[in-house]
């Protein structure tokens, strides 16, 4: 897809990848949101790492959860863009969509958030401001990467839901589990007896645990829970079936903070904060 001209009026059916395009500073005046008033979400449905950056660019909620295509049309956009994976997924609504502009489907579950700035930046004629962003990043992994002292390796990185007991863990393909490494984490291994359920379509991001395959495949040396505080710790920890896995037994289990659940430069940018207080080299 060639645009002709530089977008001025672009709407996001992703609020994945808004925070991205809030970041690289493209003309993006509305996007899709998460349901409101969570651990992750503010009272519009936009994710608490951007929420003050959405507020002052006053950006528009223009449907929470549900993909809507006439909420998209009344926003007169120049560019839509939709994400292909995800929960924030408005690819059924690809033909509805790509009569009200020109439609930009893209792929996160497989790219950092700073392979997605680069190529966002290249759609919105936005590269240097996508080129700005990921240097102040990499400039402050490097410097967190000197302040801290790893935990015994390898991690098992993920989502811990307590009600029913699963896990979306992190694979390297993910933006979560690409950090890590260019922190020097080590992913843990999981089994492939264990890889078993892929209920949200192909996706590269995540493997799905749950049932007798938790445990083995919460097999790291360390725990790092995302999208998760101090009650994900404990919920974890009072999982019975859990407390021979090396991670718990050594009580190694640490929390990444609820706005790690989609990475993008300020979520990110908390990420490292909190790994480096976290883990900060004994001086």
């Amino acid at each position: 897809m060639t645009l002709t001209q530089q977008p001025k009026r672009i709407v996001s059916t992703s609020i994945t990848i808004t925070g991205t395009l809030l970041a690289i500073n493209a003309p993006v005046i509305a996007s899709g949101a998460t349901v409101p008033d969570t651990t992750v979400a503010d009272n519009q449905g936009f994710f608490t790492q951007w929420s003050e950056v959405a507020q002052a660019k006053k950006l528009v909620p223009i449907y929470q959860t549900e993909p809507n295509a006439e909420a998209v049309a009344g926003m007169n956009p120049d560019l839509i863009i939709i994400s292909a994976t995800g929960g924030d997924s408005a690819l059924k609504l690809y033909e509805q969509l790509s009569v009200i502009a020109p439609t930009l489907v893209i792929n996160y579950d497989d790219k950092s958030w700073q392979e997605l700035a680069v190529l966002l930046g290249q759609a919105t004629g936005h590269e240097a401001d996508a080129q700005q962003v990921i240097a102040t990043f990499t400039h402050r992994l490097n410097e967190v990467k000197q302040n801290i002292t790893l935990p015994p390796q390898p991690t098992s990185a993920f989502v811990y839901q307590a009600a029913d007991s699963t896990a979306n863990l992190w694979t390297e393909n993910s933006a979560q589990g690409k950090l890590l490494q260019e922190l020097g984490f080590t992913l843990a291994q999981v089994p492939d007896a264990v890889k078993g359920n892929t209920s949200m379509g192909h996706r590269k991001d995540i493997i799905q645990l749950g049932g007798e395959k938790l445990a083995e495949g919460l097999n790291g040396e360390t725990i790092l829970l995302f999208s998760g505080d101090q009650p994900a710790i404990d919920a974890l920890k009072s999982n019975k079936f859990l407390a021979h896995t090396p991670a718990i037994e050594h009580n190694r289990v640490y929390a990444a903070g609820y706005d790690t659940f989609r990475l993008d430069y300020y979520s990110a940018s908390k990420l490292l904060a909190r790994l480096e207080e976290m883990f900060k080299a004994k001086s």
